[in-house]
């Protein structure tokens, strides 16, 4: 099995997992991709631009903010840092990708972005873009995660992108991604799909990965310089994965730092109740990649749930399932309830409001802290702000005791 320095191979497989399931008719854009980003990793002025994107646009590097009053509330004396990626334009990770993607896509001359989106934050990163360099852009998103994103639907609409409701299936993230592989299909020659996520085929894993390892690079350096070591921990919410493998993949060798992932358990672990795929998932093929997915005996994908949108789907990126099956990292999952607390906690120690989608790592560090030896050092990674989920959070927890801490 190749290691974790060389995986993808050169047919973007990490270990069994990966490759490229789709239709014949997107292969040769599939190819024209690869050999565009190969060539643009060697590239020294498109490095160069895109750094100078992510400096003087999207406001890199983030902090490494050190977490004091929920450090002590957490106790034994273990220090948390925060990767605060919430601070970025447009209040996540996503533009990150975006823009490197959105360079690509100006490279091969195409004139359309596509994506899909759960949460709302990629299709507006991606609107986002699509505005800077003035291309057109057209967003696929669930019907019921525009209901719960509303916020973010306007935001995309107002940057001059059309979104496209999604009515076919649990009208969420899954079926957004599925349709817009559909139209992709039918548009390749000027389009190119921005992918949001580590998922979907061969070169998407790998171009998507490296656009977020800017993340972990910079969390590297900076703990090194404030405290002269490496971390202990790093945690990560994972949906598709991208903030996850972005954090984890620049310490991929450091062998004592451990790797942690927090999936959506929803309301329990039952199937069709939550979206914890590298818990309860088997090997399948979806949305052109072979992963871990929530499926039945049949090979039928199963339905997902999840007080955050950007984390309800039914796979996930397959390095993160390459990493599950060389035990580089490990995966749990936190339910709804505990992700409601997370907010909380996180809100009422640092005044730091987070997603819905990072507050399950958040909530994951009351059951971490208490394994990990005193004085620990740990970096979640912070990957979106609040904002997008406030009505959701005061709808869960209006009239509860949920919100008295």
């Amino acid at each position: 099995m190749a290691s974790s320095r060389t995986v993808p191979d050169r047919i973007g497989y990490f270990g069994p997992f990966g490759g490229q399931f789709v239709p014949e008719t997107v292969m040769a854009a599939l190819a024209q991709l690869d050999d565009a980003y190969r060539r643009a990793r060697r590239d020294a002025r498109f490095q160069a631009e895109l750094r100078q994107l992510l400096q003087s646009y999207a406001g890199r590097p983030t902090p490494l903010y050190f977490a004091t009053r929920l450090s002590q509330a957490l106790g034994r004396g273990v220090r948390i840092y925060l990767k605060r990626e919430d601070l970025l334009h447009t209040g996540a990770h996503k533009i990150n990708n975006a823009l490197g993607q959105a360079l690509l896509a100006v490279r091969m001359k195409k004139r359309r972005l596509i994506a899909e989106t759960g949460a709302g934050q990629h299709g507006v990163a991606t609107a986002t873009v699509a505005a800077l360099f003035g291309l057109e852009c057209e967003v696929f998103m669930g019907q019921e995660d525009m209901r719960r994103q509303a916020l973010n639907v306007f935001r995309m609409r107002l940057l001059g992108a059309r979104v496209v409701p999604v009515t076919s299936g649990t009208k969420t993230l899954k079926d957004a991604c599925s349709e817009a592989i559909r139209n992709w299909v039918t548009t390749v020659r000027t389009t190119h799909y921005c992918i949001g996520s580590v998922v979907g085929p061969h070169p998407y894993p790998l171009l998507v990965r490296d656009f977020q390892s800017v993340i972990g690079r910079e969390a590297r350096r900076q703990l090194l310089a404030r405290e002269g070591r490496l971390p202990d921990a790093l945690v990560a919410c994972v949906g598709g994965g991208s903030n996850a493998i972005g954090l984890f993949h620049p310490f991929r060798n450091d062998r004592r730092v451990q790797c942690i992932g927090v999936e959506a358990g929803g309301t329990s672990l039952a199937p069709g109740h939550h979206a914890a795929t590298l818990l309860k998932g088997r090997p399948g093929v979806l949305h052109g990649a072979y992963s871990q997915l929530l499926q039945d005996r049949e090979g039928q994908i199963l339905s997902t749930a999840s007080i955050s949108a950007g984390l309800d789907y039914p796979g996930v990126g397959p390095e993160h399932a390459y990493y599950q099956l060389t035990r580089r990292a490990r995966y749990a999952a936190v339910s709804d309830a505990q992700a409601l607390r997370g907010v909380q906690l996180l809100t009422r120690t640092e005044g730091i409001l987070p997603a819905l989608e990072p507050a399950h790592a958040v909530a994951y560090l009351e059951r971490l802290v208490p394994r990990l030896r005193r004085r620990a050092v740990v970096i979640l990674g912070l990957s979106g702000r609040g904002d997008k989920d406030v009505q959701t959070i005061a709808d869960r927890l209006n009239g509860t005791a949920a919100h008295r801490v």
